[in-house]
């Protein structure tokens, strides 16, 4: 029992820590160039000046675009807010002092123009502003050179956050050209200028990094401290997409559907300060008098993986579950489902929750049922160990003979638990991974569910329902520190709830609460058959 009892205790403890700290020539040329083109944009840090830019304005986005070199060096994400009550909006690209990440595009290759440095472009106006009637908003940018027409374009669609780059290539010079385009994402290892402060509003367990995805790899991911640091990655692919993620958010580059496949590349532009991830276009040919297009996409937008999966195979795996995205993913759709009816995210939760831990109600009845049955029998086995003190291996043997006399399994109140403790976990995964709560309220003082409880009311109310699980559960536990560790543990998990979003925590407190409901209804039919979840008297002490 008291083994039984310390796997218990491990496990509740291991879930708490958990969630806590918790997430060939043409290859070898085409390798060269994704080398190559990282190296040219790495060039252009200092030539970026946010004066000589245009405007691309849409529904959901605002977009700074230098014309030295057409990257995108800022981002506003319009109909989502920076903070709440505030009308700032989200901003998921920037160019500050201190802190970069930008969303860059180019052309490389034996003839490209973004080799030795950034092109300067000219625009025709300095702002792009959709209509009112307009489902679409475009900004073009061009320069000539050599004879050549480079003609590069920016365009969104009306609700949408999908960025269409294109280049229109006219070639009236005097020589074939070889180009291919290229679109990286790189950003600041340093996040002080976009994570929230520390204390009470850290986010827990949020991951911020890259993640890449090509015909063998669904979905990789490496942190950005890792490519900072780390050693030039390469690998070819037909299909193909490149991000950087953070919590609720990704940027990603989506490669073009070349018969020449594309390059998918990472390093640091510069060590331990900034990292890189692409993706290149195959070589592109184009003959004296021809006229081409070049073409890509960049998501920049909330994490919502319906949409994002239509823009790009697997994109939406970039909403990470984890190693559990198997169970996570049915349970946001059913968390999705709820919501459509009930109109509130926090109200969607409790149903969730209750749906949850009822279709689980006979694996937790099975295991008090023999926890139970285990109590009952601790006068036999206490007897059986002062039979056999001495001889350890009879009094197991004995004690084994007696669960197979009595039709009890030892482990019976444990592996019900193993069991559920994956789909809890899923469901935590699923709740902080679901954008849709950010900013979403849920009553009176929770006007964002994705945020810590400002007044801490759930993290106390959670602290006193798990006291009461605990009084409701009576222990055979005498050793002095693990009684402590039980005595401690609703003060520490209250603690650490106080750092958690507030619909994290409502999870938590009505799964505790369904909980406390379900052991009055279990131990009333376990008295009616004549077993009890109180101490047998000779095991008090």
């Amino acid at each position: 029992m008291e083994q039984q009892r310390n796997l218990l205790l491990m496990l509740l403890i291991a879930a708490g820590l958990f969630l806590f700290f918790d997430w060939n020539q043409d290859k070898a040329n085409e390798a060269r160039l994704a080398e190559q083109a990282t190296e040219i944009s790495t060039q252009a840090d200092s030539e970026v000046s946010l004066d000589n830019t245009i405007k691309l304005i849409s529904d959901n986005l605002e977009l700074t675009i230098s014309l030295n070199g057409g990257d995108i060096v800022d981002a506003k994400l319009l109909k989502i807010k920076k903070e709440l009550d505030k009308e700032d909006p989200f901003e998921l690209l920037m160019t500050q002092p201190k802190f970069v990440y930008q969303a860059q595009s180019g052309l490389a290759g034996p003839d490209g123009i973004d080799n030795a440095s950034r092109p300067l472009y000219t625009a025709d106006k300095t702002e792009y502003k959709m209509a009112e009637a307009d489902n679409s908003v475009s900004a073009s940018i061009s320069l000539e050179k050599d004879g050549v027409t480079y003609v590069k374009t920016f365009s969104v669609d009306r609700n949408s956050y999908v960025v269409n780059v294109s280049y229109d290539i006219k070639n009236a010079g005097s020589k074939d050209l070889n180009l291919v385009m290229y679109g990286q994402l790189k950003q600041s290892v340093d996040n002080e200028a976009i994570q929230p402060s520390g204390g009470f509003g850290m986010v827990a367990s949020a991951y911020r990094g890259t993640a890449y995805s090509t015909d063998e790899t669904r979905y990789e991911k490496t942190s950005l401290d890792d490519i900072a640091s780390g050693d030039r990655f390469k690998v070819n692919t037909k299909n193909g997409w490149v991000a950087m993620i953070q919590h609720y958010f990704v940027s990603a580059w989506v490669g073009s559907d070349s018969e020449n496949g594309n390059v998918i590349y990472k390093n640091s532009g510069k060590k331990d300060e900034i990292a890189i991830i692409g993706i290149m276009s195959g070589n592109t040919k184009i003959a004296v008098g021809e006229q081409k297009t070049l073409s890509s996409k960049l998501w920049v937008g909330p994490k919502d993986q319906d949409v994002m999966n239509e823009v790009a195979e697997n994109l939406g795996l970039t909403v990470d579950y984890g190693w559990l995205w198997f169970i996570s993913k049915p349970l946001f759709k059913l968390l999705t489902f709820i919501q459509s009816f009930v109109g509130n995210w926090g109200l969607a939760i409790i149903v969730l929750t209750f749906i949850v831990r009822g279709v689980m109600f006979p694996l937790t009845k099975a295991q008090y049922t023999s926890m139970a049955k285990m109590r009952l029998l601790q006068p036999k086995i206490q007897e059986i160990r002062e039979r056999y003190k001495d001889d350890r291996q009879k009094a197991g043997a004995e004690t084994m003979k007696l669960y197979k006399t009595e039709k009890v399994n030892p482990l019976g109140g444990c592996l019900p638990l193993i069991i559920q403790m994956p789909i809890f976990i899923a469901l935590y995964w699923t709740l902080m991974e679901s954008a849709e709560l950010r900013q979403s309220a849920f009553i009176l003082w929770i006007k964002d569910l994705s945020v810590y409880d400002p007044f801490f009311v759930l993290p106390l109310l959670y602290g006193v329902s798990m006291f009461i699980m605990q009084k409701m559960s009576p222990t055979a536990v005498t050793d002095p520190l693990q009684k402590k560790i039980f005595m401690a543990m609703p003060f520490v998990f209250t603690f650490m709830f106080c750092t958690f979003p507030a619909g994290l925590t409502l999870y938590w407190l009505v799964s505790n609460c369904f909980t406390i409901l379900q052991q009055v209804i279990i131990y009333r039919s376990l008295e009616k058959k004549g077993l009890s979840m109180k101490t047998p008297a000779k095991d008090k002490k």
